[in-house]
């Protein structure tokens, strides 16, 4: 594994979260840095601390530095000059974790626009830094080089987009056969590694790789699934969500997710085995996604996962529930079976599934 220095915050919750990242991208922490903040104009990073990490990294022949914030081309110029090692920022983490989990054709196209939307605005000022403050030079013809390159970026651009907008209207065909069929269809959504892809297995019957890693499910993955032999129901797995996500990045998969949103019943994760701040933060954080994506509300089902791994269950649930301000959450445990019937039950006298099913 490649040696990485991380720097995030001192919040708990966002350096947990960090360190999640960086495991889930192959990497081994070979030293932490926190710093309240990390939007300093220069390095992301104060000038102080940034000192600090050359002088870790020199100790340590960490090959990497991975900040935990939106960093400006400039911002990792700078850092790199100083220690001397690549540095990237949390959203070039995030698109190599997507990168190393695609397996679809559609999954690869819609993290190469995320990439396009993460280069661009960084094209011209990546251009003035490796030409020390002037205009990259002219190419042939007489273009610039930098303009030739952001050219070449929107015609790809507008390539994928068309690409997908297909791959959208084959879903949408398909939405119309199911409708007319009349298989109501149920999505699993939660942050990641919230446990939608352990329980979607358990109702299905599959086995699709599961991992304490984040992003294990990048492509959306549908079966059937019969509820008491009396309904068929169709069961779709999605990717997860997670905090602090830039909003081009939910773009790019927003059609795999619209259209996993725009199911009869949507079953939200939430794994409870952890703190009840975890839970508010990652709760928050799927809230606001499925509000950007104008997901209605009434067909959202608070599923409470892990419910084996609580030294007391029943109170705990109670307490994160009105915390919350859920009413009747589920709850459930994939390993021991704890609450699966209840929730087959549950899926089965939904009234948006039963509407569908008619």
């Amino acid at each position: 594994m490649r040696p990485v220095v991380l720097v995030s915050y001192p919040d708990p919750f966002a350096a947990e979260e960090a360190k999640s990242l960086v495991e889930s991208a192959d990497r081994s922490i070979a030293g932490m840095f926190t710093q309240k903040y990390l939007n300093h104009s220069r390095y992301g990073v104060g000038s102080g601390k940034a000192e600090e990490i050359k002088e870790f990294v020199k100790e340590s022949k960490a090959e990497q530095i991975v900040v935990d914030e939106h960093l400006t081309s400039r911002q990792i110029y700078n850092l790199e000059k100083l220690a001397g090692v690549q540095v990237i920022d949390r959203e070039r983490l995030i698109l190599d974790i997507f990168y190393s989990r695609a397996t679809s054709t559609e999954a690869k196209l819609q993290i190469e626009l995320a990439e396009i939307e993460y280069e661009m605005p960084r094209v011209r000022e990546n251009a003035k830094l490796t030409s020390g403050g002037e205009r990259a030079g002219k190419g042939g013809m007489g273009e610039y080089v930098v303009d030739v390159r952001f050219r070449d970026l929107k015609r790809r651009m507008s390539f994928i987009k068309e690409k997908l907008k297909n791959a959208q209207r084959k879903r949408e065909l398909y939405h119309q056969q199911r409708v007319r069929i009349g298989t109501p269809v149920v999505s699993l959504v939660g942050y990641t590694s919230s446990g939608k892809t352990t329980l979607f297995n358990l109702l299905t019957g599959e086995h699709k790789q599961t991992s304490s890693n984040l992003f294990t499910t990048l492509s959306t993955t549908t079966r059937s699934l019969r509820i008491h032999n009396e309904h068929e129901v169709l069961l779709t797995d999605t990717v997860g969500f997670i905090s602090r996500l830039p909003t081009y990045m939910i773009d790019a998969f927003k059609s795999t997710l619209e259209e996993s949103l725009a199911a009869d019943l949507i079953l939200l994760l939430i794994d409870v085995s952890e703190g009840l701040r975890e839970i508010r933060i990652k709760y928050t954080a799927c809230r606001s996604v499925l509000e950007e994506l104008k997901a209605d509300r009434s067909k959202v089902l608070v599923v409470f996962t892990k419910y084996d791994s609580l030294a007391n269950p029943e109170e705990t649930t109670r307490q994160i529930a009105e915390d919350l301000g859920i009413p009747n959450p589920v709850a459930i445990s994939s390993k021991s079976g704890y609450g699966i019937s209840k929730l087959r039950t549950m899926i089965g006298q939904h009234q948006y599934v039963i509407s569908a099913s008619k």
